[in-house]
C-alpha cells in the first residue's frame, strides 16, 4: 500500500504560478511511475503530467509549456511546477503512482484560479 499525500494546492491569480507536492509513503519510491492528474467540476478526471522512473516525462496538451513534473526519489516527493494558470486550471488535481498492476491515488488538492 503506497500513501500519497498532496500539498501545495489554494488560491492564485490569473497568470500566477503554483507548486505541488505529493510525498509517497513507499520506500521503493523509485519503481514507480508517477503521475498528476486534475478533476473540474462536473468533469472527468485527466492526465496532466507524468514522469517515469527514469524521469521521462509527458503533458497534457492544455498545459505543455506551462508545467514542468519532476521527482526527487530520494525524499520520496513529486512535484508539479505550474505558470500561467488560468481559470481553466481550477480543479482537484491528484497524485498517482502506478506500479504494475497497483495503482495508487492521494486525497488531491484544490487548486482555483481567480481574480
Amino acid at each position: 500500500q503506497v500513501q500519497l499525500v498532496e500539498s501545495g494546492g489554494g488560491l492564485v491569480q490569473p497568470g500566477g504560478s503554483l507548486t505541488l507536492s505529493c510525498a509517497a509513503s513507499k520506500t521503493i519510491f523509485s519503481n514507480y511511475a508517477m503521475a498528476w492528474y486534475r478533476q473540474a467540476p462536473g468533469k472527468q478526471r485527466n492526465l496532466v503530467a507524468r514522469i517515469t522512473t527514469s524521469s521521462s516525462t509527458n503533458y497534457a496538451d492544455s498545459v505543455k509549456d506551462r508545467c514542468t513534473i519532476s521527482r526527487d526519489n530520494g525524499k520520496n516527493t513529486v512535484s508539479l511546477q505550474m505558470n500561467s494558470l488560468s481559470p481553466e486550471d481550477t480543479a482537484v488535481y491528484y497524485c498517482n503512482a502506478a506500479y504494475g498492476a497497483y495503482n495508487y491515488w492521494g486525497q488531491g488538492t484544490q487548486v482555483t484560479v481567480s481574480s
